[in-house]
């Protein structure tokens, strides 16, 4: 990296190489540190209050995303402890929609009350759904009064009995899904995967739920979260963490940027002005072996990915059998500070198995990719208790993956049409 250094309090111009760039974001994502020992609650707590949230979602065909951001930086984990510190009511992580729906530590919940009053605003407006359902809402919150935390199965099945009445699952689930992005409600927990609901005033800590926050105040707060979370990136960048407006943005950028936490940079081949935080290091070197979940940071925001990575990356879940290029559920493979594959995976709970449905390389991607991978593979059937990996035949790295792990390549004839 180059600097040249005007006078105190004026800005510092940087130019860094795309290679640099790679490696800041990365290390500030928590890739190439060393491995820790053992994985217990202080490594899972570090990073996810690294990366400031972590995407739900509820595919299952190899693994839910929010376990796989910490299997990528950290290695195997007990799932049971992630469970026990993140689902657990009244513990240091909450749920709600801070890029989509995701877990967010508790102490960040009062930074996005300007988007909650923002809900309530739009969707409680004359005709709308909450505006035509104000018993139900008000019956739910008395359910919530009375029972502490419910899930919405459980309010369906005692609903008849209730003074308000008989209303449907979807619509108890639908008006405890308003309660919560209006921040009425909060998440409790979950129970196999389903959220339990709480009222925010009574299940939140007061100096969590009381604290108030300007909107402004806030959005720069998120915004510096982001920026540390990414350690170098663009405006959209920024914004697309917490998905926060580009002029609201912008302007909290300029506070930042005057304020020395974010210092202006030249990144050769982006095009376009970047930042870097304060605290952002520039390792010469990441040493990593990762597959990153489809809602990992590093690869969520596609533009930034493809300007980052040279990878072009779309999830094909959504789209017809016949028409996907890669697979179903297909794992961006970051080996050191690039992206050099995908591999499309299935977990066989029944057969005790890690099906490589599809494994693909990128140009000018290292020899020892299918080496690498091959050993990550065997590592992420045992963190699944699988027994054994089989590789279908579709792509241009499966052979090679499959003669690495010594097995033989499967008949892949029907894998591009099942999941």
């Amino acid at each position: 990296m180059t600097a040249h250094t005007k006078t105190a309090h004026t800005r510092t111009a940087h130019t860094l190489s795309a290679a640099q760039a790679r490696r800041t974001a990365l290390a500030a994502q928590g890739f190439g540190r060393p491995a820790p020992t053992a994985v217990g609650s202080r490594q899972i707590s570090g990073v996810l209050d690294r990366l400031g949230l972590v995407q739900l979602d509820s595919v299952n065909v190899f693994e839910r995303s929010h376990y796989l951001p910490l299997f990528a930086r950290l290695g195997a984990y007990d799932k049971s402890v992630f469970d026990r510190l993140v689902f657990d009511r009244r513990g240091n992580y909450v749920e709600y929609w801070a890029h989509e729906a995701a877990i967010i530590p508790v102490d960040a919940w009062p930074l996005f009350r300007w988007r909650m009053d923002d809900n309530c605003a739009r969707y409680s407006t004359p005709g709308s759904w909450v505006a035509e359902n104000g018993p139900m809402l008000n019956w739910l919150r008395a359910e919530l009064v009375d029972r502490g935390a419910v899930a919405a199965s459980e309010i369906e099945h005692d609903s008849g009995k209730g003074a308000g009445g008989w209303w449907g699952w979807s619509e108890v689930k639908t008006g405890l899904e308003w309660l919560f992005r209006f921040g009425e409600a909060v998440s409790a927990g979950r129970s196999r995967f389903e959220r339990r609901y709480a009222l925010a005033s009574t299940d939140l800590p007061p100096a969590v739920s009381e604290r108030k926050v300007t909107r402004s105040d806030a959005i720069r707060e998120l915004l510096l979260l982001s920026a540390r979370a990414h350690g170098i990136g663009t405006l959209s960048d920024f914004a697309d963490y917490y998905r926060i407006g580009i002029e609201p943005a912008r302007a909290a950028v300029h506070e930042l940027v005057d304020a020395g936490e974010l210092l202006p940079v030249t990144v050769q081949g982006w095009n376009r002005p970047a930042y870097l935080h304060r605290d952002a290091r520039f390792p010469r070197r990441i040493g990593a072996t990762a597959l990153l979940s489809p809602f990992d940071q590093v690869v969520w925001e596609r533009n930034r990915a493809e300007r980052m990575f040279g990878f072009h990356y779309r999830i094909e879940i959504y789209t017809p059998a016949h028409k996907r290029v890669f697979g179903y559920y297909t794992l961006p493979l970051l080996i050191d500070d690039q992206l050099d594959g995908r591999v499309d995976l299935k977990n066989d709970r029944q057969n005790r198995i890690l099906r490589v449905q599809s494994a693909w390389t990128q140009t000018d991607a290292p020899a020892e990719t299918a080496a690498r991978l091959a050993i990550l593979l065997r590592e992420t059937a045992a963190w699944q208790g699988l027994e054994r990996v089989e590789v279908m035949g579709r792509g241009d790295l499966a052979a090679a993956v499959a003669a690495e792990l010594g097995v033989s390549v499967q008949n892949s004839a029907v894998q591009n049409s099942t999941v």
